[in-house]
């Protein structure tokens, strides 16, 4: 098992400090989220909350991801670096393919694509992108990121898209792992038919049993059952060895987790955030290696 730490409602000019923090005590990877801006008044519902009101305020922090991954990268060398999620569907995949894989390069291949589908057609509209066709234009941009990621000449011609012979560079020479948030069935079928792993929302862990049992389904349709898949799971039952370990049996192959909200701490205080991951790491990640 593999555990991850969430940046989610944290200042940039921390990122940095916790990420030699995290590496130093163990963690596996830190996790960030994404918007790229804050509309005041939005017409969206989030979905994942009844009251339908985002859990986020205007003054939080949500820096340009891959930025912020390359960045910290240089401070550490071992840590990993995933996106819960990236709303890939509302940008272009050339300058989406330029970012991820630069960062890939100079992180030495650490950093692995979240991907999500996104919620907020308002965000959608002042990007000029289409929310209604947003996941079948995300499959489409990642089978052209990964042509260009190869360094070599490349040409689509697809729904979305179409470009002659071009080539971008750096060239990636490792795999970018994509996984894909969502717990519907087309996110599912989704990874099953080109995604490298799944991240949903939080869930217990029946719910995780069921969905990698759903995904391997899928996956087994497409002819790809024996190829390794991620789970990078939140998991709302689950708070010592012994759980994690129940976790790991049905699949789930990392936690994601805010460590800091376990032992009663706050997500805007940096304090509690120190503690959190050293607590977290004594609690459990030693106990699990060991």
């Amino acid at each position: 098992m593999k555990f991850c730490a969430s940046l989610a409602f944290t200042d940039t000019e921390d990122y940095i400090e916790l990420a030699k923090l995290a590496e130093e005590h163990g963690w596996d990877t830190l996790v960030l989220s994404d918007h790229v801006v804050h509309p005041e008044k939005i017409e969206s519902r989030y979905p994942y909350k009844e009251d339908g009101k985002r859990p986020w305020e205007a003054p939080d922090h949500w820096p340009d991801v891959w930025v912020a991954m390359a960045a910290m990268g240089a401070a550490t060398s071992r840590l990993r670096f995933i996106t819960s999620v990236y709303v890939v569907p509302m940008r272009h995949p050339l300058h989406l393919a330029k970012a991820i894989g630069t960062a890939a390069v100079l992180t030495n291949y650490r950093v692995s694509l979240g991907a999500g589908m996104g919620w907020m057609r308002d965000e959608f509209e002042l990007l000029g992108e289409s929310f209604e066709q947003r996941g079948k234009r995300a499959d489409e941009m990642i089978e052209v990121m990964r042509k260009l990621w190869t360094g070599e000449m490349v040409e689509h011609h697809g729904r979305f898209f179409d470009f002659d012979r071009l080539n971008m560079r750096p060239p990636v020479k490792r795999e970018i792992p994509i996984l894909v948030g969502g717990m519907s069935d087309p996110a599912m079928r989704r990874i099953g038919r080109i995604g490298d792993g799944w991240l949903p929302h939080a869930i217990t862990t029946a719910q995780a049993r069921e969905g990698i049992e759903k995904i391997r389904g899928f996956r087994a349709e497409y002819g790809r059952e024996n190829e390794p898949l991620d789970a990078v799971v939140p998991l709302m039952d689950a708070f010592d060895p012994d759980a994690y370990r129940r976790a790991e049996e049905v699949g789930v192959t990392h936690v994601l987790t805010a460590p800091w909200l376990q032992y009663g701490g706050d997500h805007h205080n940096l304090a509690d955030k120190r503690d959190g991951l050293r607590r977290f790491a004594d609690d459990v990640i030693a106990k699990m290696s060991d």
